[in-house]
């Protein structure tokens, strides 16, 4: 019987000095520390531990079980995947608590946070390692990889209770009516904004633009872009306590693909660029057609050849697909564009400190970690091969029509079949990733295949 992929060893990075951080946080008067680690579908998951507890498991790491990469985003356990499982008992997982994502919580007076990812057996399958593995990648190729996430959410006024009793129909949204860039709107809610913007600050994860979108009760956010692994870290913790924020003020944030058919889809669209690690821009070459050096359209390349095969870690939930039809913002196929808003890849020409690409596909219910590994990882996989792009789209791409190798599987279940199946994504991610993140996504598909939906009974109740 072949060794399963996730028991071969993976390279660890070294292991950080934290004899300090529990006396510098005893001097600082922290008394609580809470740990978060996020799981497969991007949800922040944690526990509170006493600053005394927290200094001295530090030398010998922490343990979380490791349930935590074998539930889905409803706690029901996956009955379809190796690593974890009835049959591994639910050992604990090791976690390396990350000193540098240390974070003060405003509302949570002598706690701090910090962020920590998987290690030893299950460094494999984490998120944030495979994103960590990606850029290790890029460095040894000599590039630096910054990035940013911008989101769309809608606001309701509702609470986690009301939701489920109105069986979430007839939600009240915070404002009605189609109202983009409204000053009006920003204005009246000025409080919920500048609380937003101050709790971005507070929590280093610093928001450059907020304004309010077309549809009732959405906002547009963009994240300040920096090193890409901490652009994840950000947009996870973003997409956390947004919600956070929300609820404690009696009102509620949904990052769905699409909460609704008669409104646009959410994007988390994400922005990428590169440097040489003495600081030079990677993507700029004015010499070149678009400003776009060799290498980046390489890079262009790869995102567009491997979109298809990688959709599933980009478009990871059923509702994902439910946004990916034309006509509502969402490209339909792997196509690429300079400054076209109709494409999965939007190339902006901004000169050597900001030449970038944005990654149009994803929705506002990414995992940031594992969408910026496929947006980067295919990126990188098209420079070492020199992948050249289609020719750019310049028209309306959701009115043409596209060659097969550039349409998009239609859903979760056949994208998770197409990321199995691709033998650039198991030499990105590695075997145990790809495994372990497909049966997760063919799972998700399953339990969907169960539920009776309203348009379901509305077609069928009484006329079939």
């Amino acid at each position: 019987m072949a060794e399963p992929a996730w028991s071969k060893p993976i390279k660890t990075p070294p292991i950080e000095q934290k004899v300090d951080l529990g006396a510098a946080l005893k001097e600082r008067g922290i008394e609580h520390v809470r740990i978060g680690v996020v799981d497969t579908d991007g949800i922040l998951r944690g526990k509170h531990l006493s600053r005394d507890k927290f200094a001295s498991a530090l030398d010998k790491n922490l343990g979380f079980c490791d349930v935590i990469l074998g539930w889905d985003s409803n706690d029901q356990l996956y009955d379809n995947t190796q690593f974890t499982g009835w049959h591994t008992a639910y050992p604990d997982a090791t976690v390396r608590v990350l000193p540098q994502t240390q974070r003060d919580i405003p509302f949570e007076p002598k706690t701090v946070l910090f962020l920590a990812e998987f290690a030893g057996r299950a460094e494999s399958i984490c998120p944030r390692g495979t994103l960590r593995r990606v850029l290790e990648r890029a460095a040894n190729m000599g590039y630096r990889v910054s990035a940013a996430a911008e989101f769309e959410f809608f606001m309701f006024q509702e609470t986690p209770q009301s939701v489920r009793e109105k069986g979430y129909r007839q939600l009240k949204t915070m404002t009605p009516g189609n109202f983009g860039y409204s000053v009006l709107r920003s204005s009246v809610h000025s409080d919920l904004y500048q609380e937003l913007l101050d709790l971005g600050q507070s929590m280093r994860f610093p928001i450059e633009g907020l304004h309010t979108e077309t549809g009732p009760g959405v906002l547009e956010a963009a994240l300040t872009y920096c090193d890409a692994l901490e652009a994840a870290d950000r947009a996870a913790l973003f997409k956390t306590y947004t919600k956070v924020l929300a609820q404690r003020r009696g009102l509620m944030a949904t990052f769905m693909a699409k909460w609704s058919n008669s409104v646009p889809g959410q994007s988390g669209h994400l922005h990428i660029s590169m440097r040489t690690t003495n600081g030079e821009s990677v993507f700029h070459d004015p010499s070149k057609p678009h400003d776009m050096s060799d290498t980046m359209r390489w890079f262009v390349g790869g995102q567009q050849a491997l979109m298809p095969e990688l959709l599933a870690m980009v478009a990871g939930t059923v509702n994902s697909y439910s946004r990916l039809v034309p006509g509502y913002w969402a490209p339909t196929s792997a196509t690429w564009g300079v400054e076209n808003r109709t494409t999965a890849l939007r190339v902006i020409r901004g000169g050597p400190s900001s030449q970038r690409v944005e990654y149009r596909i994803a929705a506002a219910d990414i995992n940031p970690y594992i969408a910026l590994a496929a947006a980067i990882g295919s990126g990188l996989w098209g420079i070492e091969h020199r992948i050249e792009p289609a020719a750019p789209i310049a028209a309306n791409a959701y009115a043409m029509a596209h060659p097969p190798h550039q349409q998009l599987p239609a859903t979760l279940f056949e994208a998770a079949e197409r990321l199995a199946a691709s033998k650039p994504a198991r030499a990105l991610f590695g075997d145990a990733f790809v495994e372990h993140y497909a049966a997760t996504r063919q799972w998700e598909e399953r339990e969907f295949r169960k539920a009776v939906t309203d348009w379901e009974l509305a077609r069928y109740f009484e006329i079939i």
